[in-house]
């Protein structure tokens, strides 16, 4: 059986889905499908509400909660790195498919790969995608939004002085 609760931030909804035991999912703006049951009081709704209000608040949050990330062999290879890199701290594309070829021992890996790994995260913003960027400090692709990627970045105390992303194909300089 599969259990949801709803979290609310200043600016959007995020819906949380557990089995009981782990959280699977976490969507943002979305509503619950049928075959879901709404229980609040789940502890690992209580974990991840916890770590939001933190993390929201511009803390690093110190609390663990389990995740059971359900995807192919190489989507969790890539989505378990995340979850090393550093709060308040990013890395490239390039830098995570460099290093998943050398633990496969491989001459190399598609940067594209890795994005696509990414795009299907079921647990953003804990499993951290978003600290994932172009060279040359681009700010590229995050399903959630531009806007969001920054803000997480800047709540975690990031300087995006100098960082840049695409829209409208003009180069645009974060403020």
């Amino acid at each position: 059986m599969k259990y949801y609760c709803r979290y609310f931030s200043s600016t959007f909804s995020i819906l949380l889905i557990s089995d009981d035991e782990c959280l699977l999912e976490l969507k943002l703006n979305a509503d619950p499908s049928s075959d879901v049951m709404e229980n609040q009081n789940l502890e690992v709704f209580q974990k991840t509400r916890k770590w939001l209000d933190d993390y929201f608040q511009g803390q690093k949050p110190s609390i663990k909660i389990p995740l059971k990330m359900q995807g192919t062999d190489f989507q969790k290879e890539v989505w378990n790195i995340l979850l090393e890199i550093p709060y308040g701290q990013v890395v490239t594309y390039g830098y995570l498919a460099n290093l998943i070829a050398r633990k496969r021992n491989i001459p190399n890996m598609s940067s594209q790969a890795i994005g696509n790994a990414l795009h299907q995260n079921p647990i953003p913003i804990i499993v951290p995608c978003h600290r994932v960027i172009g060279k040359n400090k681009n700010l590229v692709g995050y399903g959630l939004g531009m806007d969001l990627k920054i803000k997480m970045l800047k709540l975690e105390g990031m300087d995006l002085q100098g960082y840049y992303f695409y829209e409208d194909k003009n180069k645009k300089f974060v403020e």
